[in-house]
Parts: structure tokens; sequence; C-alpha cells
């Protein structure tokens, strides 16, 4: 009778082990996307800003690419005209006043009068930093439009490219615990009938 009980519980362990492999190893089935081309979504992003972006699906960051362009083309725009202005005020004070009708005589006036008179040390300066501020504008521009044609490769290469098989499965089995441990009574059982819950990702 014992004989009989042991060799249906090995077998039931070994049933529950066999199945309990098959369920657990269970490989992340990978689909690749061959319709989507990260050539395609980088060359659009360099051609225009967000369009890339656009062809992997992830319209929410054309916003933002272009909230940050603005912004930098704005300050870029008013800094050439801050730079424009200091220079031609500088010119006019080493070749002479400019005449009545001129764009910039008030501007030549204001600074040069008594109490808003501007050195041309300061002048200079303020040029300067006119120019300093344009030129690192244009170099962001342009780094952000390089970001976001990286930006558009990734998406279209790493997310598009593949996509992965998330079915999760749960699989119930008979089985054994430790016989070893448990004991009643003086006597240790063959075995303790169990039920194995086990879940595949």
């Amino acid at each position: 009778m014992y004989k009989i009980l042991f060799f249906c519980s090995a077998f039931t362990c070994y049933l529950s082990a066999t199945f309990a492999q098959t369920g657990i190893v269970k490989e992340k089935i990978y689909h690749p996307d061959s319709a989507h081309s990260a050539h395609k979504a980088v060359t659009r992003s360099l051609m225009l800003p967000g369009w890339g972006q656009a062809y992997n699906h992830r319209a929410w960051k054309i916003p933002l690419i272009y909230g940050g362009l603005s912004a930098l083309v704005i300050n870029t725009i008013h800094n050439q005209q801050y730079y424009h202005e200091y220079l031609t005020l500088s010119r006019y004070r080493n070749a002479g006043p400019p005449k009545k009708g001129d764009p910039y005589y008030s501007e030549y006036i204001r600074y040069s009068s008594p109490e808003n008179y501007v050195s041309d040390g300061i002048l200079a300066s303020a040029r300067e930093n006119a120019r300093r501020n344009r030129d690192i504008c244009i170099i962001s521009i342009l780094g952000i439009w390089g970001i976001q044609a990286i930006d558009a490769y990734i998406d279209a290469k790493m997310i598009h490219s593949y996509t992965v098989d998330n079915n999760l499965s749960i699989k119930i089995t008979p089985g054994i615990l430790n016989p070893q441990l448990y004991v009643q009574g003086g006597r240790v059982y063959s075995f303790v009938p169990c039920i194995k819950v086990v879940s595949a990702f």
C-alpha cells in the first residue's frame, strides 16, 4: 500500500515539475515591423522638425520641439537687432552723427545725451554680448534640430521596429511538498498533496 502511494506521489511530482517548467519558461516573442523605417524617420526629421515624430506616432513631442525652437528663434532675432543697433551706433560715433531721418538718429541722440550717455566701452561690450547671445541661440537651434532627429531614429528603431508579446498565462497543477519537513505523531508521511499555481509572463 505504501509503495503504491509513494509511486503515485512520485509520478505526481514528476508531472507537476514538467508542467511547471513548461509553464515558467516562456520566451518573449518579437514581431519585427518591416513597414516602419528608421531611415525615413530620421530623414524626415532632418528635413522638417517634428515630421519624424509624426511618422513615429509621437505627435505629443511636436509642440515641445516647436516651443523650444520658437523661443530660440525669437531670441535670435532680438539679439541680432540689438547687435546691429549697437554696431551702427558705434560706427556713427567714429564717422560722425547720422543725419535727421536716419533710422538710428533718435537712438544716437538718446545714447549721446548727457543724462543717457553710454561710453564707447560699454557700447562695445553690449554689442559683443548681443552677438554672443545670438550665436548661442543659433547653436541651440541646430542642437535641438539634431536631437529631435536622433530621437525620431531611436523611436523608430527601438520601439516601432519591435513589439513584445506580453500575454500572460496561469497554470494550476497538482504537486507535493517537501515530505521530510512534515512530521506528525513520530511518523514521516510519504507525501503531502498540494496544488501549484504557476504564472508565466
